[in-house]
């Protein structure tokens, strides 16, 4: 989904999921082209690594809200769970207008609150399956507390400071890799992907495995 027009879905049947397997996906199509399945930054983004046993950052961008994300989280979770030791995978909600930082908030106050591997799957089955209405303080804050959370407990992260930090470096982070839609994958602050580029989400994913091994051997 663009950043530029959020409000519609992104147009092109190449943007469904591939019935070829990963590997299969890079021999059929040959290997990934720079500035055709991927765009490398002309200036590095920045990489935050948790411990030094993890060498390699994957980012996936994401909205609540957009379609494309809500069909991707399943192969991509599976994906991530594949990925190497060396290699951290970590997810940041864009926050492109103040609609998109509604889910970015919600995002990082359920992070803080130890809260968000429970609830992250339930968001999006409820805005795309369930059709609930999410975008506003009001709507999150009486989801989250009909799933078990505690309403005030979680009013007070989603306006804290911390919160409102890590929006902003979330924003910043985006700004960096050049994200202009959704989903989108950065590889250790050098190259972007996604599926508006790679031409499927299961290819981008292909073009993110190749671009981690690039990124090893480069390190």
């Amino acid at each position: 989904m663009k950043r530029r027009d959020f409000s519609k879905q992104m147009a092109g049947a190449g943007l469904g999921l591939a019935g070829l397997s990963l590997t299969g996906a890079v021999r059929a199509q040959g290997a990934p082209v720079e500035g055709t399945h991927f765009v490398r930054l002309s200036q590095p983004a920045p990489v935050t690594l948790p411990t030094p046993d993890k060498k390699i950052e994957v980012v996936e961008f994401f909205w609540y809200e957009c379609p494309h994300c809500n069909a991707f989280e399943p192969q991509l979770e599976a994906w991530a769970k594949r990925l190497p030791a060396d290699v951290y995978f970590r997810q940041v909600p864009v926050g492109f207008t103040a609609r998109h930082q509604v889910g970015q908030k919600v995002f990082y106050a359920l992070e803080e609150m130890g809260q968000l591997t429970a609830l992250h799957r339930k968001i999006f089955a409820a805005i795309h399956v369930q059709n609930k209405r999410l975008s506003t303080e009001d709507d999150v804050t009486a989801f989250v507390a009909a799933n078990g959370v505690d309403g005030a407990k979680f009013t007070e992260a989603y306006r804290s400071f911390q919160v409102n930090t890590k929006a902003t470096r979330a924003r910043q982070l985006s700004d960096a890799y050049k994200i202009d839609g959704v989903p989108a994958l950065g590889i250790n602050g050098r190259y972007f992907t996604s599926g508006a580029l790679a031409g499927s989400h299961e290819r981008a994913l292909a073009v993110a495995d190749y671009l981690i091994g690039r990124s090893r051997q480069k390190a």
